[in-house]
């Protein structure tokens, strides 16, 4: 399996990294970690470094996607959309091994 990104997401993503100048190394660094209402956060972010030899990386029309090992675990089959709405624009998480989350969407558990 794979962490994805949406038509949106990648339309996004080039949007922010081309507005920020940040260059064509740059890879979409997405994590995990504790806390948040349901145990779990989601954590995304630019990163200008190389991956390390032990991080997930896969490619997604030209936008790099790198993920830890431990992150990986937990984000394995994720696609990663972009909404706009009403009620506010960002990156939404759906993840086929979140057992709840939170309304927000922010957070899950296992």
């Amino acid at each position: 399996m794979a962490i994805t990104l949406s038509n949106r997401a990648v339309l996004e993503v080039a949007r922010i990294i081309s507005e920020q100048n940040l260059g064509q190394g740059v890879s979409l660094r997405v994590g995990v970690k504790g806390g948040g209402c349901s145990g779990f956060s989601y954590t995304l972010g630019f990163d200008d470094l190389d991956p390390s030899e032990v991080d997930q990386i896969f490619e997604v029309d030209s936008i790099k996607v790198v993920c830890d090992p431990k992150s990986f675990l937990y984000l394995n089959g994720v696609e990663i959309d972009f909404e706009e709405s009403l009620m506010g624009r960002g990156f939404k998480f759906n993840n086929p091994n979140a057992s709840n989350s939170c309304g927000c969407g922010e957070s899950f558990s296992v």
